[in-house]
């Protein structure tokens, strides 16, 4: 008989309908429950495509001894991550506050008034990797619940307290002495990259975009080599990894190892949408045409894989199929030479590093690129690859999150702006303009604000400051990718919104009149996307230069100046933020066309081409600042300015990169 969770429609939480746990949503009627009962509240929290969240369901939440301690002792809430982070960033800080990292499963313990006295992650069901079985924690919470045991009563207050102790840490530090902070966290980065795979040392190991996409940015204001040979030798060893899937395109979540090569197979919107971006924003700088392949083969991965069919983009794919975590993507010897035959069989295990060995579970292999290839070897292997790519497709697939989430699939827009850019695909900008009209028609809420999640013709839950701010970037990049002004408006409405909502002498996750929670999150920090936060202040800034607001760049500058010895002492933390710093502190050109679109092509391919981090680009016409500005003697003209100041029009593509660079 299916529970409470049958009626929801989140995928995540339908993945638990038929557990034998009596699991509620988040919602009063599961604080009502446990109110009545007068038990405590365990919350589970999760996503769909996390292998360890299926791990616990199925060895504590589908038995039925115990399910029924758990019904018996508890009144249990499932909530999906991807569709309340608020709850998610709340309830995380007790589990750091108690000295562990965090994660998911995400498993903490509640009053009925939702106040957190116990947490952890993952339970095994016995005693084991040193950490109490499932069930041990269960009879122990509730029976000091029962007892009204002293240390849970103080627990309680300690976290209450905590929750504000942890943001004054944050937001309450004394302001340091200024540096160049932006150039500092860069070189720190490169410092701390692995000499001989890329990426931040140790395992596992994570792709980190923002860090990547700070060194990039620095290197062209400080040409130090060191900068861009840490970004060239990350993406490269990335590429040439299982990390990335060599035959359907895409990358994984992240490796468990230290070179790459074996993925915890799960496959997340945004982590694809920073990559196609970062890889793009690469081949913009230094033409490596192999980074333009990377960024192809992600987008039609994206485009076949996650696309809905009306325009946007679903959350995610599962690391598990057929109950096995990678079977999906994972070959041995025989699998291809039964695919290919004797002979291409053999080419492709050579290639794709396939041995008997294997160097995954039961002998498998990931894919990786085992070897360079010659121009005649990469026309034979793109036919091989086309050929095993359909013989994969016969595999049962792994499970796909068909949630639609508002800042997910505008970093997906961001990179198909970015690789649109640097290559000139109408398909990669069409794709963009799809997803972008899909978001502003259908989670648009009435008060011009944005709606989280989507699903099944249905907008829920109101968007969070990441939502927004997110989207307002992305709608910059698209109204500099095809300067349709309805973008720049919508995006100046989104910011608009955010002092409206978010702002309250600095900026909240959540907004003004969202639910109230135990504590309301800021959350400043950069995960694997960038916060909200961050993204906020890259919004406001971009918008001050196009739009002129004074606003926007005041608050910004706020943000900063609230942040910046936050960020001195954690620049991981704050990379995004450090970048939004960069971008305010270096001042990058505006640049201005006058004329007729198709005379004015010449200048507007020269700049998409550029890597010019941070510069803005908008139609004379569009903006306050192009007031007056004209074409030159009936030629489209480029107007490059700076802090408000343009320098005199130019009419050729090199003329317009040379007064970039000179401004």
């Amino acid at each position: 008989m299916p529970n409470r969770l049958a009626r929801e429609a989140s995928p995540y939480l339908r993945q638990h309908a038929d557990n034998p746990v009596e699991w509620f949503a988040w919602g009063e009627e599961a604080f009502a429950h446990a109110v009545q009962r007068n038990v405590p509240i365990h919350l589970s929290i999760g996503y769909a495509a996390c292998h360890w969240c299926h791990v616990m369901a199925h060895e504590s939440f589908e038995d039925p001894q115990t399910a029924h301690l758990m019904n018996e002792r508890f009144v249990n809430i499932k909530v999906d991550r991807q569709e309340r982070p608020d709850v998610d960033e709340v309830y995380q800080k007790v589990v750091q506050m108690m000295g562990e990292s965090g994660g998911w499963p995400l498993t903490v313990f509640l009053t009925p008034q939702r106040e957190p006295f116990f947490g952890g992650t993952y339970f095994p069901p016995l005693d084991r990797y040193g950490r109490p079985g499932f069930s041990r924690v269960l009879v122990a919470l509730s029976e000091a619940w029962s007892h009204q045991d002293d240390k849970l009563l103080l627990n309680v207050d300690q976290f209450r307290r905590g929750f504000s102790e942890l943001d004054r840490m944050v937001f309450g530090r004394a302001a340091e002495p200024r540096s160049d902070l932006p150039l500092a966290a860069a070189r720190a980065f490169a410092e701390h990259t692995d000499p001989v795979y890329g990426g931040l040392r140790g395992a596992p190991k994570f792709p980190n975009p923002s860090c990547l996409d700070l060194m990039l940015r620095l290197n062209g204001r400080a040409h130090e080599p060191a900068l861009l040979d840490a970004v060239r030798l990350t993406l490269d060893r990335m590429r040439a990894g299982g990390i990335y899937d060599h035959l359907g395109g895409g990358f994984a979540r992240y490796s468990v190892d230290e070179r790459w090569a074996v993925p915890h197979f799960e496959k997340m919107l945004y982590d694809n949408g920073q990559l196609v971006r970062l890889y793009a924003d690469g081949y913009r700088l230094t033409g490596d045409t192999a980074w333009r392949l990377v960024f192809e083969e992600t987008i039609e991965y994206v485009l076949r894989d996650l696309a809905h069919p009306l325009g946007a983009f679903f959350a995610s794919e599962d690391a598990d199929s057929e109950g096995e975590e990678g079977r999906f993507y994972v070959w041995t010897p025989e699998q291809v030479v039964t695919a290919l035959g004797a002979q291409d069989g053999a080419f492709a295990c050579r290639v794709l590093g396939i041995t008997e060995r294997g160097n995954f579970e039961g002998g498998s292999s990931v894919p990786h690129s085992a070897i360079e290839l010659d121009a005649a070897e990469r026309a034979r292997f793109a036919d091989v690859r086309a050929r095993l790519l359909a013989a994969r497709a016969a595999r049962v697939r792994p499970s796909r999150d068909e949630n639609v989430i508002a800042s997910w699939n505008a970093l997906m827009i961001e990179g198909l702006c970015a690789a649109y850019q640097a290559c000139g695909s109408e398909r990669f900008l069409a794709a963009a303009r799809a997803a972008a009209d899909f978001l502003n028609e259908r989670l648009r809420m009435p008060d011009a604000g944005v709606y989280r999640v989507w699903r099944d013709f249905v907008p829920r839950v109101g968007g969070f400051l990441d939502d927004y701010a997110v989207l307002a970037n992305a709608l910059v990049d698209l109204y500099e990718s095809c300067f349709d002004p309805t973008y720049l408006q919508r995006a100046v409405e989104l910011a608009d919104r955010i002092l409206e909502k978010f702002w309250d002498e600095g900026l909240y996750f959540t907004a003004s009149d969202a639910e109230p929670l135990v504590h309301r999150p800021r959350a400043p920090y950069d995960h694997a996307w960038p916060s909200g936060t961050s993204s906020a202040v890259f919004a406001l800034l971009r918008l001050h230069e196009l739009t002129g607001k004074a606003i926007y760049r005041e608050r910004a500058e706020h943000v900063l100046e609230q942040l910046a010895p936050a960020a001195a002492g954690n620049a991981f933390g704050f990379s995004h933020l450090l970048a939004a710093m960069e971008l305010a502190q270096q001042a990058p050109p505006t640049i201005l066309l006058a004329g007729e679109p198709p005379q004015l092509q010449p200048l507007v391919h020269a700049v998409h081409r550029a890597y010019i981090p941070g510069r803005a680009l908008a139609l004379a016409q569009h903006v306050p600042a192009g007031a007056g500005r004209l074409p030159v003697d009936g030629r489209a003209a480029a107007y490059v300015c700076r802090e408000q100041t343009c320098r005199a029009p130019v009419t050729s593509p090199a003329d317009l990169l040379e007064e970039v660079r000179a401004a």
